[in-house]
């Protein structure tokens, strides 16, 4: 994936990887701060073992070889190198808002068509401010639409939600050749990457988290933690 390749060029990689924790949920990598990728345990264990390859020594690994993980057909290991990757990224906070991707799409979308890639707990919100939504998602709960049908309805989207997590299984650049020129495109979820590479690539405004109290984070990612669950985290986005 190119966008993967540039985000990683982008990054300074003379850092040391101190810590690695893989909950059921979420992934934690701690190099200069601590970054996190959601785990995506139900797609994970659909894979053949092994699901990574040499757990235990992967803290001797370069923090390059690391972030490259992200390439790999493992989920497991995708989410270990998009947790790398956002851990080594340099977040310029004047240029973010603590703002939250829902707030932020269902104004944009307001009246209008409505794509969410990827089933997040406030489709019901949107719903009430949106001409229509559709959410389009890997393992569909009742009435979302499969992958199959995502060529039907994202090119008439006026506003498009993609989860970063369409980075730690690869789809991304299928579905961005779905986007309407006109669409309003958000990534949000916390493997989504707060770089401005994503600009390149038609996002509009990216929405992850930053780690402010590392202890905190990592304890929460190894007991289990949903999103939501995950506390010393705060939510940022930035916009193009």
């Amino acid at each position: 994936m190119k966008l993967l390749s540039d985000i990683i060029s982008s990054l300074d990689l003379n850092a040391k990887a101190r810590d690695i924790r893989q909950g059921i949920f979420h992934t934690a990598v701690l190099t200069r701060t601590c970054g996190l990728a959601a785990t995506l345990p139900r797609d994970a264990l659909r894979q053949n073992p092994p699901l990574v390859k040499e757990p235990g020594s992967l803290l001797e690994k370069s923090v390059s070889e690391l972030a490259r993980m992200a390439f790999s057909e493992s989920i497991l290991e995708a989410a270990i190198g998009m947790a790398t990757v956002n851990s080594l990224l340099e977040i310029d906070e004047d240029r973010c808002v603590e703002l939250n991707a829902q707030d932020l799409i269902a104004e944009k979308g307001a009246g209008k068509r409505i794509a969410i890639i990827g089933h997040f707990p406030f489709i019901p919100l949107l719903k009430q401010q949106a001409r229509e939504v559709w959410v389009i998602e890997k393992n569909p709960q009742k009435g979302d639409l499969s992958e199959d049908q995502a060529e039907e309805v994202i090119p008439r989207a006026d506003v498009v939600g993609i989860t970063g997590t369409s980075l730690t299984n690869h789809t991304f650049e299928g579905l961005l050749k779905l986007f309407s020129p006109r669409a309003y495109v958000v990534m949000l979820g916390d493997t989504t990457p707060l770089s401005p590479v994503l600009f390149d690539y038609g996002v509009h405004a990216a929405s992850g988290t930053r780690v402010v109290n590392i202890e905190q984070a990592l304890r929460c990612v190894s007991q289990g933690a949903t999103f939501r669950q995950i506390r010393g985290a705060k939510r940022l986005t930035i916009v193009k």
